[in-house]
């Protein structure tokens, strides 16, 4: 049986979105997933590092899907909740996560770490993750991409103007870890079909995914809801693109 807009609306605005788990979208929405494999990429450095940080680390749930972590494993986070759930999943693993702003300067001393790792950043500050790198260390960072589900941001939002769309190139990040001294080892770009097959799965991620739609709330956007959940009735799963990169730098040593 359909289930009601109401129905759908009063479900996803109920559910959690602490952590940086998207398993209820299961069944609900799909994303094709990155041919790298970035989870399996960092684990396997993860391997071979004796000092490895962290940056924005969510809920901790990447981190801790390393089958080995280095001796001295640090993770930082900048949100209440993600901290409390990063804590529980990683201290059991000998990884101590460490609360932060997200802000510069990171809290740690020069050349602490051999790799730095962080999957989609909201920022990516260069300078200190070269600061803080040892000579010979790496980053290796999976990031979104530019104008990633815009399709689903303009048809909140409209239109957005160029420059906003090309937010988050790749060249800007090979640029960014140029200038901080680092050299860029790999740089790809892939553009991924998603789909959402209800509106439930279309608020969640809004909810979770807080910078897509700015201040976004059902009872702000309750009409354009119901005009997307009609829409998904009628023609099917609502269609968008995430784009996504992988950037690999080494600090010369």
């Amino acid at each position: 049986m359909t289930r009601s807009f109401e129905e759908l609306v009063a479900e996803a605005e109920s559910v959690s979105v602490d952590g940086w788990d998207f398993s209820w979208l299961d069944g609900r929405a799909t994303e094709r997933r990155p041919s790298w494999g970035y989870a399996r990429a960092m684990g396997e450095r993860m391997a071979l590092a004796s000092a490895a940080l962290d940056i924005q680390t969510g809920g901790g749930e990447v981190l801790a899907s390393a089958p080995t972590l280095p001796p001295l494993t640090v993770a930082t986070e900048s949100w209440p909740p993600n901290i409390q759930r990063a804590t529980a999943l990683l201290h059991p693993r000998g990884a101590v996560v460490v609360a932060d702003e997200d802000e510069p300067p990171l809290p740690f001393g020069d050349t602490a770490f051999d790799l730095v790792v962080s999957r989609h950043p909201v920022t990516t500050w260069w300078d200190e993750i070269a600061r803080v790198l040892r000579p010979g260390g790496t980053y290796f960072s999976q990031q979104v991409g530019p104008h990633s589900v815009f399709e689903l941001v303009e048809f909140f939002l409209g239109p957005q103007p160029p420059e906003v769309r090309a937010k988050r190139d790749p060249e800007l990040a090979r640029a960014g870890a140029e200038a901080a001294g680092l050299s860029v080892a790999e740089l790809k770009y892939e553009s991924l079909r998603t789909e959402f097959f209800d509106i439930g799965a279309v608020i969640y991620f809004l909810r979770k995914v807080i910078w897509m739609v700015p201040g976004f709330t059902v009872d702000g956007y309750r009409e354009k809801l119901r005009e997307l959940h009609d829409r998904i009735a009628a023609e099917g799963p609502f269609v968008a693109h995430t784009t996504r990169f992988l950037v690999e730098a080494r600090k010369p040593g």
